[in-house]
């Protein structure tokens, strides 16, 4: 989260073009929104991390998926724009893996969990939703970051979410997933990426402590 954050100020001070990158977690952990200031995992003691993200949106737990940061300039300029604009690679690499997607229908409140409901920020597949977006944006900036639900352990899921959600569709491996995005990406805006990792004088300027917040296990809120 913090190297999402300071990607976000890179780009925003000129120091960097236009990013996208793909993670996965370990070890597992939650991920909270920004505004979320009080939650607790369905089961305690359950000793999973905790780290608040620089965007909005509910718990997030980060196993089994694949989590996705763009960072660029706002396309629109408006926020609802933004997402469908932005969105289109992910719609179009994952129907190039057979998997359709189209957006969610509700409206976003401040429930608990991200997973729960499906927003037009968000993408399904059927009833099930497979992607939930957020966002961060500074001045013409943004940082559009969000989680594929790709293989979870659903009674993990129950342990720490305390909701049963629908299993996921059968996806192909993650450098399949991953090579196809970024080839969408290409095709939808025109962009040719170029593969960089960072620096040591750049790893150095991030804090990953910022983000971190308690174990879980320590049954804090």
């Amino acid at each position: 989260m913090a190297l999402d954050e300071w990607l976000l100020h890179q780009y925003q001070q000129g120091n960097s073009p236009p990013v996208l990158r793909f993670y996965t977690w370990d070890p597992v952990a939650v991920s909270l929104g920004f505004h979320q200031h009080s939650w607790a995992p369905a089961t305690p003691h359950l000793g999973l991390d905790m780290v608040r993200r620089p965007s909005g949106g509910g718990a997030v737990l980060h196993q089994g998926d694949l989590s996705y940061a763009l960072v660029s300039e706002s396309p629109t300029g408006k926020r609802h724009q933004d997402y469908r604009y932005l969105c289109r690679f992910l719609i179009q690499g994952w129907e190039h893996l057979g998997i359709p997607l189209t957006y969610g229908q509700g409206e976003y409140t401040r429930g608990a969990n991200c997973f729960a409901r499906a927003t037009a920020a968000d993408l399904v597949h059927g009833d099930q939703k497979l992607i939930g977006s957020a966002q961060l944006r500074r001045g013409r900036a943004l940082l559009q970051h969000g989680s594929m639900r790709l293989r979870p352990d659903r009674d993990l899921e129950q342990a720490v979410l305390g909701l049963a959600l629908p299993a996921a569709p059968p996806v192909p491996p993650l450098p399949t997933v991953e090579s196809t995005l970024v080839e969408a990406a290409r095709e939808c805006y025109g962009i040719t990426w170029v593969i960089q990792g960072l620096e040591a004088w750049e790893w150095a300027q991030i804090d990953p402590g910022q983000r971190f917040l308690r174990g879980l296990g320590e049954g804090h809120h």
